[in-house]
């Protein structure tokens, strides 16, 4: 069976499975044979859902104002968002077409206004300015493709200038209560269409001015966590561009450090362990929405909090732990709407939270946690008849929308990250020896799998089954292990460290070069390889679902 898909994989043609509809497409599929990034199952329907993944993510990938093609929202989102296509939609992408994220970043920069203003979406019409509309920190995705793909100064160059001059910008305009917080003006401001959060507050900054807050509102202007998480983020990010360039960070970390202590100071509760909009009247607004998981993201907090987070909140059955998770807005909450009928943030699980979702688990090295969240979307997406801009948290369905980015990356994300070659920095790659779970019905969801990617001129190839993994290195056995586990090496294949994938405690041996190495290593668990042993490193225990 391994030796039959192997060679299944290795035959695969992306040019024969994806069918290029427009004339930019045959250069991104080239760039994409280019990366040698291949997936194949021996059983289930995620396979070909992968294949058809590829073939709609062409359709996002499109020029705009006679541009090189830059990736679009999609669905009748016409149009590049910097919440989302412009950040953690074009992170992802950087990984398989990095030429389409690179020129997706350096448009919002060649578009900013000559105050300072970034656009918080490009379309055919232009540029515009009407709200801020911040997510995942730009830095940070600007700054990991950096690291990818060769540390292109010139590019980092341009990015830091246009990303310092917008920071300016923001002390400017989003902070007129002098809290050091940042302000949401709208409902749009955040992205969060339909939310409680914003129930009786105007979808729009005043006059459609990003600079000006409602003066007639009873609540606005609202001192935002996840804004203001954003920009903390944003300024740690700086702080390493400007140190890579040449120039002092010690500025950036210290507005970084000022935004993390107004974050808590403001927006925080400290009994409920979770954060909250403070309104003009000095109340906070008690709506628990994916904010929380947004300002986690941020990279705010230590190992401690986010732990406690997500055992009270994210990994709760009766407040974002849905069979589908996350839902926008905790299940407890009387206002919790799970309709995905339509494009909302008052219920339903949005891809766009479920692409952000990663990051904060990996950051807190929440590794296992996170399968619970990938192997439910990745059973729900292998069934799925279009990629939509949301799903019930009930039963998978897909709901609003079709052919929309964040969900068709959503898949090839987690796949990589589950049972693929997923390249980290400017050195590392993990070979994760995990199945996709058979969650619905019984149904199979993928069988075995393998996985091949090109790094640095040598082509790696991913084999698993349900007893084991093993890496193939230009066509030859390299390391070969029990599944369960995630190999860390180096670009060139050298290992460098194992993390333990599963709940349960994996036992067996590692097969590397031509040594039989004992591996007994728990969920989380981190060993580094030296002198021909595994010794830990990190073992931080796993936290378990809850049902509070």
């Amino acid at each position: 069976m391994t030796e039959e898909l192997v060679n299944r994989l290795r035959q695969i043609s992306i040019q024969d499975l994806v069918q290029p509809a427009k004339p930019e497409d045959a250069k991104i599929l080239q760039e994409w044979q280019e990366t040698g990034v291949r997936f194949a199952a021996s059983d289930g329907r995620l396979e070909k859902a992968y294949y058809t993944a590829v073939e709609k993510l062409l359709a996002c990938i499109v020029p705009m104002d006679g541009s090189d093609p830059v990736l679009q929202e999609g669905g009748i989102y016409l149009g590049c968002w910097l919440e989302s296509t412009g950040t953690i939609n074009a992170e992802l992408l950087s990984r398989l077409v990095p030429s389409v994220s690179q020129t997706t970043y350096l448009s919002f920069a060649a578009h900013q206004r000559e105050d300072g203003l970034l656009p918080y979406k490009l379309t055919e019409d232009g540029p515009s300015y009407r709200q801020i509309q911040l997510v995942t920190p730009l830095a940070r995705s600007v700054w990991n493709h950096y690291l990818l793909h060769g540390q292109d100064r010139i590019f980092l160059k341009t990015m830091y200038t246009a990303m310092s001059r917008y920071d300016e910008w923001i002390a400017r305009h989003r902070d007129t209560r002098g809290t050091g917080c940042v302000e949401a003006f709208s409902t749009f401001d955040t992205g969060h269409d339909l939310s409680p959060r914003f129930w009786h507050v105007p979808d729009t900054p005043y006059r459609n001015d990003p600079a000006a807050c409602h003066p007639d509102s009873p609540v606005l202007p609202f001192l935002a966590p996840d804004l203001t998480a954003n920009i903390y983020c944003q300024r740690m990010y700086l702080a390493r561009m400007a140190e890579e360039l040449g120039e002092s960070g010690l500025e950036w970390k210290a507005k970084a450090e000022i935004s993390l202590d107004r974050l808590f100071r403001y927006c925080y509760d400290e009994d409920e362990q979770f954060f909250y909009d403070r309104d003009r009247n000095d109340e906070l607004v008690r709506v628990q929405s994916d904010v929380l998981l947004r300002v986690m993201a941020c990279e705010v907090g230590d190992q401690d909090l986010f732990d406690k987070v997500l055992r009270r909140y994210l990994l709760n059955t009766s407040k974002f732990f849905a069979r589908y998770p996350f839902p926008s807005i905790a299940m407890d909450d009387p206002r919790f709407d799970p309709s995905s009928a339509y494009n909302s943030w008052g219920g339903p699980s949005n891809f766009l939270s479920l692409i952000r979702a990663p990051h904060a688990f990996e950051a807190h090295h929440r590794y296992v946690e996170l399968t619970w969240v990938m192997n439910p979307i990745l059973a729900a997406l292998s069934r799925a008849q279009r990629f939509a801009q949301n799903l019930s948290p009930w039963t998978g369905e897909e709901g609003f929308t079709e052919t929309y980015s964040p969900a068709i990356l959503c898949l090839l994300d987690y796949v990589e990250r589950l049972c693929g070659i997923m390249p980290v920095g400017s050195d590392q790659l993990w070979f994760t020896g995990l199945l996709p779970v058979d969650m619905d019905h019984g149904e199979v969801v993928a069988g075995n799998t393998a996985y091949s990617r090109t790094v640095n001129g040598q082509h790696f190839e991913l084999v698993i089954t349900q007893d084991h993994l093993m890496v193939y290195r230009e066509g030859s056995l390299h390391i070969q292990g029990p599944s369960g586990i995630r190999l860390v090496t180096d670009r060139e294949g050298r290992l460098e460290s194992v993390i333990g994938m599963s709940v349960r405690t994996i036992k067996g041996e590692l097969i590397y070069q031509g040594k039989s190495i004992p591996i007994l290593i728990k969920g989380n668990e981190m060993q580094c390889y030296t002198d021909g042993v595994l010794k830990t490193f990190r073992d931080i225990g796993i936290i378990y679902p809850s049902y509070q």
